[in-house]
């Protein structure tokens, strides 16, 4: 691993990806500049702990994903303590697809796909499923990151982007939807596209 993180090409590349990801969830340059310096500082700190159940580049991420999470949940505090609040009737929306935290309904989920398992596991799927993610409009991919990626609550989502329950759960169904048929076209019903 410290080879890896010796390498510059390796560490440049990253970062970038990094920074992109950081920039998108805080629309802030300078915050997201601090959390990607926080993260790779993290991951030197701590490299003896890192156990090699998961890709370095993946536990990297998870480390910033962490990082994000609590620069959010910062502005989601400092928001609070206002009397404005931006979503005070988060959670009331009655949609028919997803429960109140956002997931599937047991009789809406999608079908199994079959061999998930191993398929999910490869680096190609990964790849097609960052070209669909990457593809979706920028609000839904956005709010689709908050809510899957970096575990923030719909009503932590809600003040953060001051939307309404209604406008979340209408991204977040729309997101959803478009990533079932990006990954369906391209992953599991079709052929694996090399160009993505």
């Amino acid at each position: 691993m410290m080879d890896s993180l010796n390498d510059q090409q390796f560490v440049e590349q990253v970062r970038a990806q990094m920074l992109s990801f950081a920039r998108s969830q805080l629309s802030h340059e300078q915050e997201a500049e601090d959390a990607v310096q926080e993260a790779l500082a993290g991951a030197l700190r701590n490299a003896e702990r890192f156990a090699h159940r998961a890709a370095l580049r993946t536990w990297i991420f998870t480390i910033l994903r962490n990082k994000i999470s609590d620069t959010l949940r910062k502005r989601y505090r400092n928001l609070e303590s206002e009397t404005y609040d931006a979503c005070n009737e988060c959670g009331d929306a009655d949609d028919s697809w997803f429960d109140q935290r956002g997931h599937w309904h047991a009789e809406r989920k999608p079908s199994a796909w079959q061999g998930t398992d191993q398929r999910a596991l490869s680096e190609d799927f990964w790849r097609v499923f960052d070209h669909c993610l990457n593809h979706l409009p920028a609000d839904q991919g956005r709010v689709f990151m908050m809510r899957e990626m970096l575990e923030l609550s719909s009503q932590e989502i809600c003040h953060n982007l001051a939307l309404s329950t209604s406008n979340l759960h209408v991204l977040l169904h729309r997101a959803r939807l478009k990533l079932r048929d990006c990954l369906s076209s391209n992953w599991f019903e079709g052929e694996h596209h090399a160009e993505l």
